[in-house]
């Protein structure tokens, strides 16, 4: 890997394209190294894993309104939408599948991520790099090529750029390496790639509201809507327009004037010419619906349970942990919707505190059950809930921000006070299926996500058949592309009535 510095340049001064970030993601995108077995079987693993939350998350209202939407763009050839496939003819445009089956993979929080200077969901890149796949008659060596540039080129900005510090959100680091993996799939010129990272970028940098205060159905649509994006964007670029240049080091540029400013200085790592990507690699999936810093916490609740046993008798619950998990979904939040019993499944989500009672409690996590209104208002959980506090701790903010993996961790230390004054405390650095964990997850366990979540929506033919498509990953043919989705019988899919402006075709 080589560093690149990275920094404001005024207009006056001559920043060559060689010398650009946006060149510099084009270049490792165009590179046409193999990929290795292992990158392969992990790219598999995470086409599984989404495929796991999209079925669990197919009828919940905002997927269904964005299939609602999507399926108001047919298209020839187009690309497939989970749930789809068993009616005629069902394809989309490139885009609105990316749009529909990005929200249907990001609606419960629930697949993989990877945490550095700042955090992100690679995984989404699977969604616009698949669509255009299918829709352009790839193959199966193509969408694997896409996809571990798509991974590298967000990992290395996560790894080098943070953005929460400065208020946006991390989609910004989606839409390049989203257009960077499409450009990589379609074995564009380095010029083209470049035009699309850099339009990529300025559409879709956005704030960090969506995961603020009392947070909508947008967390799942804003990683969606940065596949969208970057699918116009490589359109556009493949006809030869431009884009606003440098994009990232313009005088009016990201940095100047949405990440450090003009002083600052950031250092992102990119593979050397003729260097494999194997970021992906790097990052992790998760066991349990919910933020990843709060992985390794469940994991220690159902540990601590047994030692805790009555519930009723704890009179405190002090979790030390990093600065981001305090700050953005502990108690240094400051936002009160993350103590309330009325708040969204989304806000709850972000609740260390309310999900760190629940584990307790129930010895552990479900993707429904653990959500239910029933659940986070029942009396005994709201007033274990706030008993609940976080505080800052700098070791675990300095193993946080940690580039070296054996020493990198994403968890904290509990201290549980009861009401006889014994305390009993425990730390857990990583969850257990991260890939250093006590259980780290291999591809038997992402197949067993994959049937658990599709159990009663999916039928079992169908899921054998899914993930026959996906272990052939790597040597599919263009016709066989359309296979790496599920089908579903027409009486399970939710269907919406709302009037809008895209509606279905009659």
């Amino acid at each position: 890997m080589k560093l690149h510095r990275v920094r404001t340049y005024k207009s006056a001064e001559a920043l060559p394209r060689e010398d650009q970030l946006a060149w510099k993601i084009a270049t490792v995108a165009a590179d046409p190294v193999a990929v290795s077995d292992d990158v392969v079987e992990m790219i598999g693993n995470r086409i599984i894993d989404n495929a796991a939350v999209a079925a669990a998350s197919l009828n919940r209202a905002p997927v269904v309104n964005a299939r609602a939407q999507a399926m108001a763009h047919p298209y020839r050839p187009g690309a497939t939408v989970y749930g789809l496939t068993s009616y005629p003819n069902r394809r989309v445009s490139p885009e609105w599948a990316a749009w529909a089956n990005g929200v249907a993979v990001r609606e419960l929080d629930y697949h993989d991520t990877f945490l550095a200077a700042d955090y992100s969901h690679p995984a989404d890149n699977i969604p616009p790099v698949l669509a255009v796949a299918q829709h352009c008659g790839l193959s199966g060596a193509d969408l694997v090529r896409g996809l571990a540039a798509g991974y590298e080129i967000q990992i290395d900005l996560v790894t080098g750029i943070c953005l929460h510090e400065h208020k946006i959100d991390h989609i910004a680091h989606l839409g390049p390496s989203a257009a960077a993996g499409i450009g990589a799939a379609l074995g564009l010129p380095v010029e083209t790639i470049y035009q699309a990272v850099q339009q990529a970028l300025h559409v879709t940098t956005t704030t960090r509201q969506s995961r603020k205060g009392e947070i909508s159905s947008w967390k799942a649509y804003a990683p969606a809507f940065a596949g969208k994006m970057a699918v116009e964007a490589v359109d556009r670029a493949m006809r030869g327009e431009g884009a606003p240049s440098p994009a990232y080091e313009g005088e009016d540029g990201f940095i100047a004037w949405l990440l450090g400013g003009p002083g600052k200085t950031y250092e992102v790592p990119l593979p050397a010419p003729g260097e494999a990507k194997c970021a992906i690699l790097d990052s992790y999936t998760k066991e349990h619906s919910a933020e990843y810093q709060s992985q390794a916490l469940i994991d220690l609740a159902r540990r601590m349970g047994p030692k805790v046993g009555d519930v009723a008798r704890v009179k405190d619950i002090l979790i030390r942990t990093s600065h981001h998990t305090h700050h953005v979904i502990g108690t240094g939040a400051n936002d009160p919707q993350k103590m309330d019993p009325n708040a969204s499944r989304e806000t709850l989500d972000h609740s260390i505190m309310y999900i760190f009672a629940v584990a307790l409690q129930d010895g552990g996590w479900h993707h429904v059950r653990s959500y239910a209104a029933e659940r986070a208002q029942r009396p005994d959980t709201v007033a274990l809930w706030h008993k609940v506090r976080t505080v800052e701790d700098p070791a675990w903010t300095r193993r946080y921000h940690s580039t070296d993996p054996a020493i990198k961790a994403f968890g904290g230390h509990v201290a549980i006070t009861l009401d006889d004054g014994r305390v009993i405390e425990d730390e857990l650095a990583v969850a257990d299926a991260h890939p250093l964990g006590a259980t780290p997850w291999q591809r038997p366990d992402y197949v067993k996500k994959f049937r658990i979540l599709a159990q009663g929506v999916v039928p079992e033919a169908e899921q054998n058949r899914f993930l026959d498509t996906v272990a052939r990953l790597p040597r599919l043919a263009a016709e066989e592309l359309g296979g790496l989705t599920f089908a579903v019988d027409i009486d399970q899919l939710a269907t919406v009535n709302t009037r809008a402006i895209f509606a279905p075709p009659a």
